[in-house]
Formats: structure tokens, sequence, C-alpha cells
């Protein structure tokens, strides 16, 4: 069973480029939410994730953090798993 991805955004930020790069690159859906075209989704993110920058992350609900915590999932060998719906 694969991870339900979720991601919020905006369209002129690199890190969020950056991650979502990863996640294709490593074959995943994700939904996007871009906070820049419907401003409630900030306040949403907040509230789900805890972060007020931009992306941030979420797995099966749960909030990772942002690009460089993603990245650094990824180099931990922790990512996949998590993707995979192994938490």
């Amino acid at each position: 069973m694969k991870a339900k991805v979720e991601i919020y955004t905006s369209p002129f930020c690199g890190y969020c480029h950056r991650a979502k790069q990863l996640l294709t690159k490593k074959g995943v859906a994700f939904q996007e939410y871009d906070v820049l075209a419907d401003s409630s989704l900030r306040d949403e993110m907040t509230q789900r994730a805890g972060g007020t920058t931009v992306p941030q992350i979420l797995v099966d609900g749960k909030p990772i953090g942002g690009c460089d915590e993603l990245y650094a999932l990824d180099r931990a060998g922790k990512l996949d798993p998590l993707l995979a719906g192994a938490s």
C-alpha cells in the first residue's frame, strides 16, 4: 500500500520545485495544494503541518517538514519505506 503524499506549495518556490522533483523521480503521486492560488490553504497548512513556510509535506497525514527534511530522509534511507506506507 502506497502512502498518501500531500504537499503545500507556491509556484515561485525553488524548494517546492526541488521537493516535487524528488517525489516525481521516485514515481510518487502527490496531491499538491497551491497556497498562492487559495490563501485559505495557508491557514490549513499551518494547522495541519505546523509550519508556516512552503513546502510543507505530509505523508499519510503526518507532517514531515519541508524540502530539507525530505532530502534528509532520503539520504538516511528512510524516505522510500515511508513512501511505501511502511512507516
